[in-house]
């Protein structure tokens, strides 16, 4: 029989983590040995998935929660070389809707982790370096006004929730510029201004954006997306086609396909990768085919039993 640990965001889905994790350990009881990692922080239980690894307590890792816990887990699955299954309980859920897995159903989303238990599915990560080092991701890496934004509301304590991002929004579009980038991208020398710029994995970004939506997770390329200098204004008007994947058609928008790039900027960038902050540029990032085992259906099956 499988062991598998289980790590519990309380805190996803608005308070509900919690309950769905207890769903969770349940369900799963029922066809493998289950270890809770869950420890009092995120830091806590990455140190207890460490140890249980290190021990050989575990064969695969199942995280109850949203992408952001998805992002710490990816890394100590990569790392560790032993499968991940995510339970979307968050409010992004990004690396699940990549994925095709039910969102806001513990039950469903559990029955899709033990349907593939014991034939994983291969997907591509990203070995990425940043001013903290080198770090892995499933989904995509900004450097960007969209990454300004993240700064500012983490910095902010007097706003909660979701509003707080949509002032952030307006409080840095007040002062926004243009940014210059040097690129390297498969060896060859870009340089550029642009007010987006992000390198991806997976289409969705930021909860439920189509950033990009040819993106695949299993194409062993990375899509580079770019908004190239636009006015404040316009700008504005293109963010919110970004929901439906109806930004591709602008003009100022672009895309490359590559599988390495070094990016740069003339001013301090923060990155931030699926939404989690992982320092300051210049970056690297590199695709890594198949690098990742999931619990999840491959595009070819069906998704549930």
């Amino acid at each position: 029989m499988l062991r598998l640990g289980v790590i519990i965001n309380p805190a996803a889905g608005n308070g509900a983590g919690r309950l769905e994790g207890e769903k969770v350990i349940s369900e799963l009881q029922r066809e493998s040995e289950v270890l809770d990692l869950t420890g009092s922080s995120m830091q806590d239980s990455e140190a207890r998935a460490r140890d249980a690894v290190a021990d050989n307590l575990i064969d695969g890792l199942v995280v109850v929660g949203g992408d952001g816990m998805a992002h710490l887990c990816v890394n100590l699955c990569a790392e560790a070389q032993i499968p991940l299954g995510i339970v979307a309980a968050g409010t992004g859920n990004d690396a699940a809707r990549a994925l095709g897995l039910p969102i806001g159903d513990a039950v469903a989303g559990v029955r899709v982790i033990i349907n593939n238990l014991r034939q994983p599915r291969n997907v591509d990560l990203v070995r990425a370096s940043s001013s903290i080092g080198e770090f892995w991701y499933f989904g995509s890496l900004s450097v960007d006004f969209v990454a300004l934004v993240n700064q500012r509301a983490n910095i902010w304590k007097w706003q909660k929730g979701p509003s707080r991002y949509r002032w952030a929004m307006i409080a840095e579009l007040a002062s926004f510029k243009p940014i210059h980038y040097k690129a390297v991208i498969d060896g060859e020398e870009k340089e550029f201004q642009a007010m987006l710029c992000s390198v991806g994995n997976s289409p969705f970004f930021g909860g439920g954006m189509k950033i990009a939506p040819h993106s695949k997770i299993d194409d062993g390329k990375l899509d580079i997306f770019i908004v190239n200098k636009i006015s404040r204004f316009e700008l504005l008007k293109v963010f919110p086609r970004v929901y439906t994947g109806d930004h591709v058609t602008h003009p100022a928008v672009e895309f490359i396909s590559a599988t390495e790039v070094q990016l740069s900027s003339n001013i301090k960038m923060p990155a931030y990768s699926d939404g989690e902050p992982v320092g300051f540029a210049p970056i690297t990032a590199k695709i890594a085919p198949g690098a990742l085992r999931v619990y999840a259906t491959s595009a070819r099956q069906s998704s549930v039993a």
